[in-house]
């Protein structure tokens, strides 16, 4: 039996286990919006997939609460496919293993998925706890979130009748979030002729790992390496010292992670091999100082491989290596008035060369569409100094601060009342739905809230056991108290 089935509230844990026995890679949602589908109908709840391949869900209100205003729950159903090198995990056929670390639930060498499967889990109880006392509610599980907002970019204004949007994809319990940043891809290519490889070279696979990686919005501020970034600063000094050739790099799988890993193959001559090893321990040696006491486990390696027939041609290798040197990662700015919450910043998400093609992916984000566009521009500006075609794709607005949200003042009473502590009024750097369902439903109020989630998007990935006890207890309560409408 899964441990994590015996917590409590054990109406949340258990839904919670019955999604991470179903796969739900971004991209790859057919099985999770099946069974959400069929847990519904089991359980006797109205449920349909609307354009936007989004699952909704309705409840009618607690007899006697008819007329409380409609609260939305709202989450999104996939989750960020990472996992250590030694895992052999398949997000699409496998189950997630989930262990109890202490007061944390943790997976055994993947993410955990409780980004966002705990927010579905929480709306999956509250649909089915029929000791709960309530107005009429919905629930709106989106698609893709983690990778385009697929599903809330299709989101119809009919879909919703709602007065409140309650979404449970924060990620500190105790913090109320009523604002949050935009984001836009930035893709960065360039295709070309391989050329010849010298057959007199050997060839060296280098690799870098043991980063922690993490959120690109939540822990960009935290001063994290970044995988490419070392990788680059690598081979720009290998190709300088020791005649390098690159014939492939690839670093990061997601848009919105850190990198916690990227690999190049590269050839030398054959007398440069032990200098071109040293070079490997030197970085690895220097990183390590670089990052001590943020990236404890930055691990450099190098060894033999297959000598590829073909590589990059030089003059490409040196524009592409160059760019990627240049281009910002990290924190830009932070808000104005808001001084310790970030407002720009850029990820070196995925580099992706081969002998014909090389690819760069950043994702951008700001609070300010102004702020957006200038980092878009700096970046554009940068790759196509080295003559790679700039794309840019998947862009949502920032969700500009409420402070005059009256669910959010409610929250805070109820909050205070409950726990005897001040609940946190805040903004962040992440992006959330909220700015996207804000242009559909302007109407709507909306807040961000959830229990206590540690390194999302990394196989460190963590849920806090007693903050899922707490959230569930606060969000009864304010179910019950939500106010009658005007």
């Amino acid at each position: 039996m899964n441990e994590i089935k015996n917590l409590e509230p054990q109406v949340v844990w258990k839904n919670f286990h019955a999604l991470t026995q179903v796969p739900r890679p971004s991209g790859h949602l057919e099985k999770v919006q099946q069974f959400l589908l069929d847990w519904a109908a089991a359980h006797g709840i109205e449920a349909f997939k609307d354009g936007g391949e989004n699952i909704v869900m309705r409840k009618p209100a607690t007899p006697g609460m008819e007329n409380r205003k409609k609260a939305v729950m709202q989450a999104h159903m996939d989750m960020v496919p990472q996992k250590t090198a030694e895992s052999r995990h398949n997000f699409e056929t496998d189950p997630i293993e989930t262990y109890i670390d202490g007061e944390w639930v943790k997976a055994k060498g993947t993410t955990l998925g409780s980004d966002d499967g705990m927010g579905v889990a929480a709306i999956m109880a509250v649909m089915e706890d029929e000791s709960l006392e309530h107005g009429p509610l919905e629930a709106l599980i989106t698609a893709d979130e983690e990778t385009c907002m697929y599903g809330v970019n299709h989101l119809a204004s009919d879909t919703l009748t709602g007065d409140i949007l309650l979404n449970f994809d924060n990620e500190t319990m105790g913090e109320f979030v009523v604002g949050s940043a935009g984001g836009v891809n930035v893709t960065a290519s360039i295709a070309y002729k391989a050329v010849e490889a010298d057959p007199a070279d050997v060839a060296v696979k280098v690799t870098v790992k043991g980063l922690r990686g993490g959120h690109s919005g939540l822990e960009i501020c935290e001063n994290r390496a970044n995988a490419n970034k070392l990788m680059a600063r690598f081979l720009n000094m290998a190709i300088r010292e020791n005649e390098a050739r690159l014939a492939s790099w690839k670093g990061g799988n997601m848009r919105n992670a850190i990198p916690r890993e990227s690999e190049a193959v590269v050839t030398v001559p054959a007398d440069d091999v032990d200098e071109l090893q040293g070079l490997v321990d030197y970085c690895a040696d220097m990183f390590a100082e670089e990052y001590r006491g943020v990236e404890e486990h930055i691990v450099m390696t190098m060894e033999r491989v297959d000598m590829p027939a073909v590589q990059v041609p030089e003059e490409i290798q040196d524009n592409v290596l160059d760019a990627i040197v240049a281009c910002h990662d990290g924190v830009l700015r932070y808000i104005p008035s808001i001084p310790h919450i970030v407002e720009t910043s850029s990820n070196l998400a995925i580099v992706n060369v081969t002998p014909e093609r090389a690819e760069v992916l950043i994702l951008a984000r700001s609070s300010s569409e102004s702020m957006m566009d200038y980092v878009g521009t700096m970046l554009e500006s940068c790759f196509n100094m080295a003559g790679m075609k700039v794309e840019f794709s998947g862009r949502y607005g920032a969700w500009q601060p409420n402070f005059d949200s009256q669910i959010t003042a409610q929250m805070v009473e109820i909050y205070k009342e409950m726990f005897g502590e001040e609940a946190l009024v805040q903004v962040v750097h992440a992006g959330l739905e909220c700015s996207l369902i804000g242009e559909v439903y302007p109407d709507m109020d909306l807040v961000s809230f959830g229990p206590t989630l540690r390194s999302p998007h990394t196989p460190d990935e963590r849920c806090h056991i007693p903050s899922v006890a707490k959230f569930w207890d606060f969000l009864k309560e304010l179910l019950r108290r939500i106010p009658e409408k005007a």
